[in-house]
């Protein structure tokens, strides 16, 4: 029983604005404000600006790869199992602590109106969102969408309203502390930008996920950068350095000054509303983490299970929650860094997996975004990531090794005993040395991926394909002699002599030629008998010269069958028609690096599909 696939692109950006407009926005900037004074704001927009290269890589892997689990699973077809479980481990963990965090946050605002223990409140909140997300991934994303377009108003108006009465004398001096701090901050800040790993992490259950969640992806951080900007802007610029620097609600703070009771009441508000989508977003997108892993035998099966009713991973779900019900008890500080510190692991890892899968030669690696300016997006990501860590000094340093060597036990003792995977690092190490490393299930598994994010269904023609003979010839030759080869190849396969065979295909081409356009052929014959059909793939670089023909012919199609199939006989030479119309076709053909490459592109090929 598969995901179900309900989420539309104002759900998808719902999910990744959300999830980033929370305690980045409401509680962070007081705490970031202290270690960087006014200059936050360029904390905030460097952690942004390092989070777009991330973010780019991720948008082309999730186009190429739209699976539950998101960059774990990236990480595992690009350098192993090892490295995905570590990975895996470590963005659940990042996403759930935020989520804690962010239901800390919601759980301090609520204590205004209701004055119980926070960690109280905290767990109460932590089982409603468990609950809503094992009722399904569609009733959870319906509660994001209304609680972001909320949000976004409250935002707005606190900007409109609140770039009036900014005073200057509040941002100076601008950088108290240098330089050095303000690239520090920029990595405590980093976790506000973790939201986009949530989109990856359900793209499996996501409409049209090659395009929708790329431009969800780019849409949301771009409209959340804006926003952090200007909110921290107009923060910094109404609040005392003394007030900002002491206040966990700074947003709500600030509102005070210039809404007065109805501003700091909407903007409390605001934040809960945040909270709610953040906390929510996170169970949604942090539980399909441990699903992935033990679909792919990383984990025990259990966590894959799914909600025969629901459709929902509830397992995983549950073991998320309860995750976060631990983690609601760790001290504030030790969970910003955490959570910051393996986001920024994550984001290194999804700039290197880019790099891992383009160079490898997997040749069914097509994703349907590409990242601009490659590789120099990804450079400047994992030296950019790694900077970030480094200046947030040694603790952060010495969480993320712990927690990287949680995921390194939890594979050694568990995942690498039950769970094998191809990987695109062996076909970049093939490349480089002996090609006995090769393996064929890393493209088998993502020509199906394809498959199911293209929504290909596999008809007649497919099947046929899937089985044929396949030819690639260097040498230049002439028409007959192609046919010669033809007939030695499949005439056993259609319980004909090879002279038979072969005349069949001398006198057809007599008759008229079977060569559909330059650089196409499509020789195609009628045998004897019953409920006989196949077909012959053959690419000949040095060019086959067919009669009549003003260019040499590379690309050829055999097609033969029995007179009962002729039915089926037009639906092929149509199908190969449509094909051979898309656009770089001829190119494509020519470049293929490897034979069943050419096998690849006709299955994987735009066309109609009878069934």
């Amino acid at each position: 029983m598969g995901l179900k696939k309900k989420l539309k692109l104002l759900d998808v950006f719902c999910i990744a604005s959300g999830a980033m407009i929370s305690s980045g926005l409401f509680v962070l900037p007081g705490l970031a404000h202290a270690q960087a004074g006014p200059a936050v704001v360029l904390s905030y927009f460097f952690a942004g600006l390092l989070a777009m290269t991330g973010m780019l890589s991720q948008a082309e892997l999730a186009s190429a790869m739209p699976k539950a689990g998101g960059d774990y699973f990236y990480v595992t077809r690009s350098m192993g199992p090892a490295l995905g479980t570590i990975d895996g481990v470590l963005t659940w963990m990042s996403i759930s602590l935020k989520s804690a965090f962010a239901l800390i946050g919601m759980a301090a605002f609520i204590k205004i109106i209701a004055p119980m223990e926070v960690h109280i409140i905290a767990v109460a909140l932590c089982a409603v969102f468990v609950v809503v997300n094992v009722l399904g991934v569609e009733e959870a994303g319906k509660l994001q969408v209304g609680v972001v377009i909320v949000l976004l108003i409250l935002l707005v108006i606190y900007i409109a309203d609140g770039i009036k009465a900014v005073e200057l004398s509040n941002l100076r001096p601008f950088m108290p502390y240098g330089w050095g701090k303000v690239f520090s901050t920029a990595g405590f800040v980093f976790v506000s930008y973790g939201g986009l790993l949530k989109v990856a992490s359900v793209a499996e259950e996501v409409k049209d996920p090659s395009r929708t969640v790329p431009r969800a992806m780019v849409l949301s951080l771009v409209t959340v950068s804006i926003l952090y900007s200007l909110v921290v802007l107009v923060t910094s610029g109404v609040l005392a350095n003394s007030d900002l620097n002491s206040s966990i609600m700074p947003i709500t703070d600030g509102a005070a000054v210039f809404m007065g009771e109805w501003g700091r009441k909407a903007l409390s508000l605001a934040a809960i509303l945040a909270f709610v989508s953040t906390a929510n977003a996170g169970i949604m997108s942090a539980a399909r983490y441990p699903f992935a892993l033990s679909r792919d035998k990383l984990l025990p099966r259990m966590f894959s299970n799914i909600h025969e009713r629901f459709g929902s991973p509830y397992v995983s779900i549950l073991a998320t929650g309860l995750f976060m019900v631990l983690a609601l008890f760790l001290d504030l500080n030790i969970l910003v860094k955490a959570a910051s510190t393996v986001l920024i692991f994550t984001f290194i890892f999804s700039c290197l997996c880019v790099v891992i899968m383009r160079e490898s030669g997997v040749r069914n690696y097509r994703p349907k975004f590409k990242c601009p300016f490659y590789p120099w997006i990804q450079i400047l990501g994992v030296f950019g990531f790694w900077l970030l860590v480094v200046n947030m000094g040694q603790d952060a340093l010495l969480t993320g090794t712990w927690l990287f060597a949680a995921g390194l036990l939890l594979y050694w003792f568990y995942g690498r005993v039950q769970g094998k995977k191809d990987y695109a690092l062996l076909y970049l190490v093939k490349k480089m040395a002996a090609r006995e490393l090769e393996s064929v299930t890393l493209e088998t598994e993502l020509k199906d991926i394809i498959r199911e994010r293209d929504n290909i269904e596999r008809d007649r023609f497919d099947r046929i394909i899937e089985e044929s003979v396949l030819l690639d010839i260097e040498e230049e030759m002439t028409e007959k002699k192609l046919f010669e080869l033809v007939s030695e190849k499949i005439s056993a396969r259609l319980d004909i002599e090879k002279d038979v065979m072969l005349s069949a295909l001398v006198e057809r081409e007599k008759q008229a030629s079977t060569v559909l356009m330059p650089g196409l052929a499509v020789p195609h014959i009628i045998i004897e008998g019953t409920g006989k059909f196949s077909i012959l793939l053959a690419r000949c670089r040095g060019g086959v010269t067919f009669p009549g023909a003003r260019e040499k012919v590379h690309i050829i199609f055999v097609i033969a069958g029995t007179r009962d199939e002729r039915s089926f006989h037009l639906k092929a030479l149509s199908a190969i028609a449509e094909l051979s119309q898309n656009p770089h076709f001829f190119d494509k053909w020519i470049k293929a690096g490897d034979p069943e490459e050419l096998r690849d592109m006709i299955l994987l090929g735009q066309r109609k599909r009878h069934n």
